[in-house]
């Protein structure tokens, strides 16, 4: 069955090469239609080229884009930590040390508990048009709870990742080597078959580059492939270990220098607002031809937020990106962070996912923060969630 999505005002495509676009990166396309079946897009165009269908959705003028695609968060926790928020508003510098806070939590919870809070906080993001989430472990920190969260992880989405190597948990504050064994041998073993990929928090109060670097091999060896939070806090050499390794991406990039430009980088918007820390200079990174992508990073220490949209208007307020920029780092950018060619991108034999947004054009996600724009989220050609009248 084909469903025909007419009527659209401004469809932002990230297709360049769509001939009824703009030419521009984002490939936008005015008066706009889509054509989806078997969950695929069939046609993108003109409204008035569209071919017929066996149902109709009129879209009265609003814009769509792309589906979000969240390529860096931390979903699997319980507890929250409202008082060390509170603490930092109030003058504490942020460090990784309230991780702890959340292992001890998510170790008490039981598997259903991780289910419920991680599927409600999924619910939020495709509320706010997110349809491609990665989901990382970490605040389990032994082998069962590892292998417990990236379980619960799998259920929500193909984008889980091993990130055993978090912090070191207070049980190993004094026998650290035998914590880097572990996440580079047992636990990695038992966590590998529910995992894409594995991670490393490479900074100060976590890893360094020589532990970082036998972790992300051990995890290369079994299949997985690398990603890298880097320089977050402080310069460590992290950047180049990930380019050295070849990481999809290295996120944070709070601290850097001409010296640490990656292929690809993911900057954390609400991690940076909520912590109070130095903004990652994404401009930078563009001008210098970086690929950036845009990912929330929700977690309960200093990111908190599902909302892509949030992001996007904290990248073009803090990070220096034009409001098209931020879209794509959040839409086809995220998907290249996850090296992924199916979503981010709406043409031809890609995935039909989508958001509609309630406002003439994409520039007001970011012209309008905190306003509840998104209308409808569609995923694989099916509305998942929407407020449409």
């Amino acid at each position: 069955m084909a469903t025909l999505i007419e009527n659209i005002g401004v469809l932002v495509t990230n297709d360049p090469a769509n001939d009824a676009g703009d030419g521009s990166k984002l490939g936008v396309i005015n008066d706009a239609a889509i054509v989806i079946e078997d969950d695929l897009v069939a046609w993108v165009g003109d409204r008035a080229q569209a071919p017929d269908a066996d149902v109709r959705v009129d879209l009265d003028g609003q814009t769509v884009v792309p589906g979000f695609v969240d390529s860096h968060s931390h979903l699997i926790f319980a507890g929250d930590r409202a008082a060390e928020f509170a603490a930092r508003m109030a003058g504490t510098p942020y460090t990784a040390g309230g991780i702890a806070t959340t292992v001890t939590a998510t170790r008490a919870a039981t598997t259903r508990e991780l289910r419920t809070h991680a599927r409600r906080l999924v619910d939020e993001m495709f509320a706010t048009g997110t349809t491609t989430v990665e989901i990382k472990s970490g605040y389990g920190l032994t082998v069962d709870d590892e292998v417990r969260c990236l379980s619960v992880a799998r259920e929500l989405t193909t984008e889980s990742t091993y990130l055993g190597a978090h912090v070191v948990p207070a049980e190993f504050r004094d026998r650290r080597d035998d914590y880097v064994a572990l996440v580079a041998g047992e636990m990695l073993d038992a966590c590998a078959p529910h995992a894409r990929w594995i991670d490393v928090f490479c900074d100060r109060g976590a890893f360094d580059v020589d532990e970082a670097r036998l972790i992300l091999e051990a995890g290369i060896a079994r299949g997985l492939l690398p990603r890298l939070h880097a320089h977050q806090i402080e310069r460590t050499g992290a950047v180049q270990l990930g380019v050295h390794i070849g990481a999809a991406s290295v996120d944070h990039c709070n601290e850097m220098n001409d010296d640490d430009l990656a292929a690809l980088a993911t900057v954390l918007p609400g991690a940076d607002f909520s912590s109070r820390a130095q903004y990652a200079d994404a401009r930078r990174m563009f001008d210098a031809g970086v690929v950036v992508a845009i990912a929330t990073d929700c977690n309960p220490g200093s990111s908190y937020t599902t909302s892509m949209p949030f992001c996007i208007a904290v990248a073009v307020r803090e990070m220096g990106l034009s409001p098209a920029e931020a879209v794509w780092s959040a839409t086809a950018g995220g998907a290249q962070a996850l090296r992924r060619d199916d979503v981010g991108v709406l043409a031809v034999g890609k995935r039909a996912d989508f958001a509609v947004i309630a406002a003439p054009s994409y520039v007001h996600l970011a012209y309008r923060p905190g306003v509840a724009l998104v209308r409808a989220t569609w995923k694989s050609g099916l509305q998942v969630q929407s407020q449409l009248r």
